[in-house]
């Protein structure tokens, strides 16, 4: 399992760097499609007095948490719980399918807590959430119903508890 974590990390690495390599992958992956409507419900708040949480599907989480499960060639459809107050000071990124070095110096550009923080500071965002969640990006086959279903449910009464009004959806 180990080369083929490394093997997935070396191709993810080499798609960053060279896009037409990361275009023909991209090509020949087949999506999940659903029927119907999209969901979209119109904001009951302006931005200035939202509270907003942050979804992400970069595989970032605690250090104290366990990793995503990489071994899974379906992914792994299970969330994490992020705390914005620390999680910058012991984060890890358990996701292999993509180069995510840049991320590991700068979480913000998977997690935005700090711009999302000076929005809150002037006025332009009413809130941010303590509680953020982050699935990992690649899930297929068996674990996508159980995503949908029952995981991605789970966030959704979670955020609905908290009282959050609007989610930021970050992908990685």
């Amino acid at each position: 399992m180990l080369f083929s974590r490394l093997k997935t990390r070396f191709f993810a690495r080499l798609a960053t760097r060279y896009p037409a390599l990361g275009q023909r992958f991209i090509a020949a992956y087949k999506p999940w499609e659903t029927e119907g409507e999209i969901p979209w419900s119109q904001p009951q708040k302006p931005l200035h007095e939202a509270k907003l949480a942050i979804v992400t599907t970069s595989g970032i989480h605690h250090a104290d948490q366990p990793a995503f499960d990489m071994d899974d060639k379906d992914g792994d459809p299970s969330f994490r719980v992020l705390d914005s107050s620390n999680l910058f000071d012991d984060f890890k990124i358990s996701h292999d399918y993509y180069d995510h070095s840049d991320a590991e110096r700068d979480p913000n550009i998977i997690v935005p807590l700090d711009p999302l923080r000076e929005f809150v500071a002037e006025g332009i965002l009413g809130e941010l959430a303590n509680t953020h969640y982050a699935f990992m990006g690649h899930i297929d086959g068996r674990h996508i119903l159980t995503l949908i279903e029952e995981k991605a449910q789970a966030v959704a009464r979670r955020l609905k508890r908290d009282q959050v009004d609007l989610v930021l959806l970050t992908p990685a």
